[in-house]
C-alpha cells in the first residue's frame, strides 16, 4: 500500500518481496479479528505500526512468512520469530548468548539445534519487549531458559534502562520445531487475564 512504500523505497527486490508478503500475512491476520484491509507502515525503528487497539508481530525465514495479531485489550504485546532448523553459523553463538546459556547448551538433551532456538527465543522476546518499553535490547541483555519437556522458555531481561518491576522482566514463550523450521512466540498477557482474541 502507498503508506508502506516509504519503508522499502530504496530496498532491493528480495527485501521488497519479504516486506510485501509479511504485510499480506499481517492483513490476513487482522481480517480474522474483523479489521478491513489497511496499511501497516513502519515506525522510526522499522517496527510495524499497527492499527489502534492492536498488537502484533511479523516474521519470515527463507520461504516461510507469518504474522500474529491480538486485541490490545487482551494482550500487552507479542513477538514471533521463525528460523531455519539448523545450527547457527560458526562464531555467532558467542555473540548472541551469555555464559549461563552456553553452559546449558553444552549439556542440552537430544539432537536439537538448541543454539538456533535460543537465538529465535531472544528475537521473539525482543519483539515483544520493544512495544512495551520502546527500548532496543542487545543479545547480552536477556538470558533465556529453555524447558525442553513442555516446549516453553523464559527470557529474563538482565539489563534495561526502563523502570519495570521484577515480574515484567520475565517474558514467557513457547516453541515448536517442525518442517525444517524453529518457531517461537512470546505473548505478554494483561494482568486482569481477559479472554484472548488472537489470529
Amino acid at each position: 500500500m502507498a503508506e508502506e512504500e516509504s519503508a522499502i523505497a530504496t530496498a532491493v527486490e528480495s527485501r521488497r518481496r519479504e516486506f510485501s508478503i509479511g504485510r499480506a500475512c499481517a492483513r490476513a491476520a487482522l481480517s480474522k479479528l474483523g479489521f478491513p484491509p489497511c496499511a501497516i507502515p513502519s515506525g522510526p525503528h522499522r517496527e510495524p505500526v499497527w492499527p489502534p487497539g492492536v498488537v502484533g508481530s511479523i516474521t519470515h525465514s527463507a520461504e516461510f512468512y507469518a504474522a500474529a495479531v491480538a486485541q490490545h485489550g487482551d494482550y500487552a504485546a507479542l513477538g514471533i520469530d521463525a528460523e531455519a532448523d539448523e545450527e547457527l553459523p560458526s562464531g555467532v553463538l558467542e555473540l548472541v548468548s551469555v555464559d549461563e546459556e552456553r553452559y546449558w547448551l553444552a549439556n542440552a538433551p537430544g539432537d536439537v539445534n538448541w543454539d538456533r532456538l535460543l537465538f529465535s527465543a531472544k528475537e521473539s522476546s525482543f519483539k515483544a519487549w520493544f512495544p512495551l518499553t520502546r527500548e532496543w535490547l542487545g543479545f547480552e541483555d536477556a538470558m533465556v531458559t529453555i524447558m525442553p519437556d513442555d516446549g516453553t522458555f523464559c527470557a529474563r531481561i538482565l539489563h534495561t534502562h526502563v523502570p519495570v518491576d521484577d515480574d515484567a522482566r520475565e517474558l514467557r514463550g513457547r516453541f515448536v520445531i517442525a518442517n525444517g523450521l524453529i518457531l517461537t512466540a512470546v505473548f505478554v498477557t494483561r494482568p486482569q487475564g481477559a479472554s484472548s482474541s488472537v489470529a
